[in-house]
């Protein structure tokens, strides 16, 4: 390690400290800054780490699908009154040898997933590795014997068939958390798949205890079945061993009004919106997911990306996901990209500890 990266790395961790739910650095002056508040600022020397060419399982490669712009690959996340260190996936891999890393959650788990895949990979481009997609896909490099695993499980509370009445979500059950074991690290998320409504929604009756209904508050849903996981957390994770976090919830970008355009979709957006994080923010999710984890008697660290990519409208694939002009997704990530930040901000909470 080059001495400039040493006396980085020690300045982070003089600074850094961590809350069970948050993660702040301490000023010179006493006063504490977050490090999930701030702005996105331009640079053009900040590369991507990865990209299509040192990247063979990258997923959502806008560049690949024809996005004409490439200035949202040079945005990096700088927190207001204090730094953070660049991913420096060499160092990642040495701290976390022989460790195994798993991702639970929906498409915005596995849009972290990826994005953590594609930086390790590009920092031992030459190292063997394994990639392989499936229910629970999984990453490594056996050199380093590091796992980096991504479980598809979009509610994290059960949703099972039922002769009469078809999927049934459970919102109180979670009968197959023993997949989440054995972990030194776990990151769960989810939210997306609750507001989803017709064709996409993927599930008949709710039910909470002996009670089956149509149809409920889709945010008093999500609430229950957040309370569940983190009971379930609280009541078989042994934190002590397993460091656990739950992934922030990710805003969409459908809403023109929100950043002063008079249209319903990302499409065109190249640059953050202007400001910094404080931008008000309209995901109701958010509110929920700190109420939660605040009641909770395990240490559980919270990824609070929800504000810091509120501004990042310029972010999404829209029409350059792979399925054609007629996707115009506003909900996802490029490659590489926002998702990017984010584990840059796990990697500095991890690095402290």
């Amino acid at each position: 390690m080059e001495f400039h990266q040493f006396f980085f790395i020690l300045l982070l961790v003089s600074l850094v400290e961590l809350s069970d739910h948050n993660a702040t650095a301490q000023e010179d002056n006493g006063s504490k800054c977050n490090i999930y508040q701030g702005s996105w600022v331009y640079d053009n020397s900040s590369k991507p780490l990865y990209g299509t060419s040192t990247c063979p399982f990258l997923g959502l490669d806008c560049q690949k699908f024809g996005r004409p712009d490439k200035d949202y690959l040079n945005y990096r996340w700088q927190p207001t009154g204090c730094g953070i260190p660049r991913f420096n996936g060499q160092d990642f891999l040495t701290k976390f040898r022989g460790k195994k890393i798993l991702f639970v959650g929906d498409s915005l788990s596995n849009n972290m997933w990826r994005s953590l895949s594609c930086m390790l990979h590009a920092a031992v481009p030459n190292a063997r590795y394994t990639f392989q997609v499936s229910k629970l896909s999984t990453f490594t490099i056996p050199e380093y014997g590091i796992s980096v695993d991504f479980l598809k499980n979009g509610f994290l509370v059960d949703l099972v068939a039922d002769k009469a009445r078809g999927l049934v979500l459970k919102l109180d059950s979670i009968s197959t958390g023993n997949q989440w074991l054995g972990y030194d690290v776990a990151i769960f998320n989810t939210f997306h798949w609750w507001s989803h409504t017709g064709r996409a929604k993927t599930w008949d009756y709710f039910q909470v205890g002996d009670r089956f209904v149509k149809e409920m508050n889709r945010m008093d849903a999500f609430k229950t079945a957040l309370t569940t996981w983190a009971k379930w957390i609280d009541h078989n994770m042994d934190t002590s061993k397993t460091r656990v976090f739950y992934q922030g919830v990710s805003p969409v970008h459908v809403n023109g009004g929100e950043w002063g355009k008079p249209k319903n979709t990302c499409l065109g957006e190249t640059e953050p919106v202007k400001g910094q994080s404080e931008y008000p923010g309209h995901n109701e999710g958010e509110a929920i997911v700190k109420t939660v984890l605040k009641g909770m008697a395990k240490s559980v660290n919270l990824l609070d990306v929800t504000a810091m990519t509120e501004l990042r409208k310029d972010g999404h694939p829209s029409i350059y996901a792979g399925g054609g002009p007629k996707l115009n997704d506003c909900s996802h990530w490029c490659l590489p990209g926002v998702p990017d930040a984010w584990n840059q901000l796990l990697y500095a909470v991890l690095l402290v500890n």
